[in-house]
């Protein structure tokens, strides 16, 4: 629950300097992607806190499960960039995932001690 408030959070702040640096057409980039980073994080996020307490061999399972669907996150970016270019401007699609994805991966870290 505390992630997807801070994604919520993250996804609002990050949507909100972008309109501010790039005008309107920053703000669906920022909702979508601020939004796709929130779910990735959560479902990666559970993924991993369930293997905290098993195996080294299933830990790695779910952090390598977790690392994939960032990593997908990426692709989605990429595809929305160079396919609707016009409705996701490349720079503010990529600093609003990346601007919600990684604070929340720090924060998945802390969390996991």
């Amino acid at each position: 629950m505390i992630i997807a408030a801070a994604g919520v959070a993250l996804t609002g702040v990050v949507t909100a300097m972008l309109v501010a640096a790039f005008g309107r057409p920053a703000l669906v980039p920022g909702l979508v992607f601020g939004a796709l980073a929130t779910l990735i994080q959560l479902v990666a996020d559970r993924l991993v806190s369930q293997r905290l307490t098993a195996s080294v061999g299933e830990f790695g399972r779910g952090y390598i499960a977790g690392m994939g669907l960032r990593l997908i996150g990426v692709v989605l970016m990429t595809a929305a960039i160079v396919t609707a270019p016009a409705l996701f401007p490349a720079l503010p699609t990529a600093l609003s995932f990346l601007g919600v994805l990684v604070p929340l991966l720090f924060m998945e870290m802390r969390l996991a001690r």
